[in-house]
């Protein structure tokens, strides 16, 4: 049985590849700086000619001047452009090519000599309300259970240091019900970097984590587990010793061939790969496609399982 926490009183960085065989000089490098300026500045010339004529082809069926620059009648083309009113395939644009087409229309206008006013009230209460009708709700993260955890423990390597470190992340993520930033922001003790966002005390019942937030600081007990091989705690206890560490971030990378722990912080977009790739090699929801699996589980799916949890103390950071 894995410990579930409760709120308690209290307070090798990769180097650039070489090629072998090429070198540049400085005028080489500028010809192709310039080269891709030009490309891009004629991509863009091309997109705002098709814009344009894309308009003004919409204002003609309309009977509608295109000059001047009227910002009731560019929000009604706008609009059309959201709904797929504008040619008859009746296809809605999507928001990037929205923007994209007022940005043209705003060039175009100011080529002439005759500004567009995009801060106009009807532009942006226009704009504002494509963007939020059209905007998606975050993908909602799967929860990892009790069974899933032990399961995806089996993907690691006992083995490897890596692998110890990896454990350690999980069920104390796990068991703590902490976010990515959290975990990757523990310190072995108080106050010891400048970038840390929490410290421990391991006691012989458990585990004491405090976490320092914005304006308020949380602790959190993890009571240790009758087995080992699921424990939280003997699974910090074992990455703590054969990582040497003693002071400092306690999750870092691994460094010497996987021999070594560095002196670096985890990335917390680390723990959310490691979620990832142990939740898939685990073969958690193989009912789905495998870019829909990917897509199911990340560093919340440590939190999303377990109820919310009431602090008991919340302190002054």
């Amino acid at each position: 049985m894995l410990p579930v926490a409760r709120s308690v009183p209290g307070e090798s960085t990769p180097q650039p590849a070489q090629a072998s065989g090429i070198s540049s000089g400085p005028a080489d490098l500028a010809g192709a700086r310039d080269s891709v300026r030009t490309s891009s500045s004629d991509n863009t010339r091309r997109a705002y000619a098709g814009d344009w004529k894309h308009y003004t082809a919409w204002c003609r069926r309309q009977s509608l001047a295109v000059l001047p620059p009227d910002p009731q009648i560019v929000s009604l083309y706008l609009t059309a452009c959201a709904l797929g009113n504008v040619t008859g395939d009746k296809r809605p644009n999507s928001t990037s090519t929205i923007e994209r087409r007022l940005s043209s229309l705003s060039w175009n206008y100011a080529q002439r000599g005759q500004p567009l006013d995009r801060k106009d009230l009807q532009i942006t209460t226009v704009m504002a309300r494509i963007r939020s009708t059209r905007a998606k709700p975050p993908a909602r993260k799967e929860a990892v259970r009790q069974e899933d955890i032990i399961a995806m423990l089996e993907t690691l390597d006992r083995g490897s240091l890596r692998g110890i470190r990896d454990r350690a992340i999980l069920l104390i993520g796990f068991a703590g019900r902490l976010r990515r930033s959290e975990i990757v922001g523990l310190d072995v003790d108080k106050d010891q970097t400048h970038d840390g966002r929490g410290w421990i005390e391991i006691l012989d019942k458990g585990l004491l984590v405090t976490v320092r937030g914005k304006n308020r600081i949380r602790s959190v007990e993890i009571s240790r587990s009758p087995s080992d091989a699921t424990c939280p705690v003997a699974a910090l206890e074992m990455w703590l010793k054969f990582a040497k560490i003693n002071h400092g971030p306690i999750f870092r990378r691994v460094t010497g061939q996987g021999r070594l722990a560095g002196s670096r912080r985890l990335n917390d977009q680390e723990v959310a790969r490691l979620v990832k790739r142990t939740a898939l090699s685990a073969g958690m929801r193989g009912d789905l496609a495998e870019h829909e699996r990917a897509r199911k589980f990340s560093g919340h799916s440590l939190r999303a399982s377990l109820p919310p949890l009431s602090d008991i103390y919340d302190g002054k950071a």
